[in-house]
């Protein structure tokens, strides 16, 4: 059976970008910045012991090469990933002039990123009028709150309250090229601010701000608000074929777990699974016994990203990234001969960084089920060359096969 599985380890970055100087946190250069390497390096010297302790230990992505992957793009020390690899392993550079979900994904996907995303200022207000009062109406509110770059556990801590008083919806973006939405779910209503997003989206879309995002949460002002499984992406439509297409165009069946269907606007995708990382591994797993014959599976594990590395929690990385690797080791077992895994990243989110925004980082391109070796350093775009070589289907784009 030959069939794909494209899995996305959201942000787990391993440093060494060339042009990393020129993407900042705050005021520091994301120059230096390292997901795993210092994750690694906090876990060695006790300082990620919060629900875990010691080395960090992930035998089953270090057997498919995640240390060597590490050491080829930055020549950074990774205490406890010091295995030899038994995958096909190496590293890959983005080229599209951003570290945010759209532009990683859609290079992974064959389509470097043809234009610069439009970015809102990091001042207070953060939005132009116009566009705020726009918001407003969407919303059938008489203004909005927020207005300015902002963690988004942060500023639902900080204007729940007002919000559940007032009705005002909460907006807010940060480094990413984004206008985010956040709204109770039962004060506000999710179906209203979804209406919301949606209403919003081809005005931000024509601005060329990649998405919008839709942030629900629920709580007390009392007992603190927590942040929903219900987000969604209202992404801008990728303005030529990816990957998704090419293996639909092809007459073969394309799944989609976590945001893969938001990002990519659900082109070229036939059946789609969503919900926390635990369940996204529940249905990977099913569809390791499932998919169907010359199929791809393209899944997102967002929680890397989202739970611990804009909030800098260097040890609840380490616990996601050391689960992750148990359930990986279960689904290696169950992979069909001729099967093709390969497990990658979309940029990075140093929980050691400055500030909360991404980092400019290669990625590891970690496979299995294709032999051994180094394949070296890569492009985004060649995976999902990869990717249309084992399904043995045309591809586009300026990617090149390493298998």
């Amino acid at each position: 059976m030959t069939r794909a599985f494209l899995l996305v380890m959201d942000s787990v970055g391993i440093g060494g970008a060339e042009d990393a100087d020129v993407f900042f946190n705050g005021e520091i250069p994301d120059a230096g910045a390292n997901t795993v390497a210092h994750i690694a390096q906090a876990c060695a010297d006790g300082h990620a012991e919060d629900g875990r302790s010691g080395p960090l230990f992930l035998p089953n992505l270090d057997g498919l090469g995640l240390g060597a992957a590490v050491r080829l793009a930055s020549n950074a020390s990774t205490p406890g990933l010091n295995g030899k690899p038994i995958g096909k392993w190496g590293c890959a550079r983005e080229h599209s002039r951003g570290k945010d979900t759209p532009s990683g994904h859609w290079e992974l996907a064959g389509l470097p990123v043809p234009w610069d995303w439009h970015y809102f200022p990091d001042t207070v207000p953060a939005f132009p009028a116009d566009l705020s009062q726009a918001a407003a109406s969407a919303a059938g509110a008489d203004g909005i709150l927020g207005n300015c770059h902002a963690s988004g556990t942060a500023i639902i801590a900080e204007l729940g309250a007002e919000h559940m008083q007032s009705g005002r919806p909460i907006c807010y973006t940060s480094a990413d090229s984004v206008f985010q939405i956040a709204a109770h779910e039962e004060t506000f209503g999710l179906d209203r601010l979804l209406e919301m997003c949606r209403t919003l989206a081809p005005r931000l879309h024509e601005m060329k701000v990649g998405r919008v995002i839709a942030r629900p949460f629920v709580g007390t002002p009392d007992l603190g608000f927590t942040r929903t499984t219900n987000r969604k992406d209202f992404a801008i439509l990728p303005p030529a074929p990816v990957l998704t297409n090419w293996v639909q165009d092809a007459g073969r069946h394309v799944y989609a777990l976590g945001k893969i269907g938001d990002i990519f606007s659900m082109q070229g995708i036939d059946e789609l699974y969503k919900g926390s990382d635990a369940e996204l591994m529940q249905h990977l797993s099913k569809l390791t016994d499932e998919a169907a014959e010359g199929s791809l599976t393209f899944a997102n594990f967002v929680e890397f990203d989202s739970l611990y590395g804009h909030r800098r929690d260097i040890s609840g990385y380490a616990r996601a990234l050391e689960w992750f690797d148990r359930e990986i080791g279960l689904i290696l077992n169950k992979l069909y001969p001729n099967d093709l895994l390969l497990l990658t990243a979309d940029h990075g989110n140093d929980p050691s960084w400055t500030g909360t925004d991404h980092t400019r980082e290669q990625v590891p391109v970690l496979i299995a089920g294709q032999g051994g070796g180094e394949i070296g350093q890569v492009n985004f775009a060649d995976i999902a060359a990869s990717v249309a070589h084992h399904l043995n289907i045309p591809a586009q784009g300026p990617g090149r096969t390493f298998l």
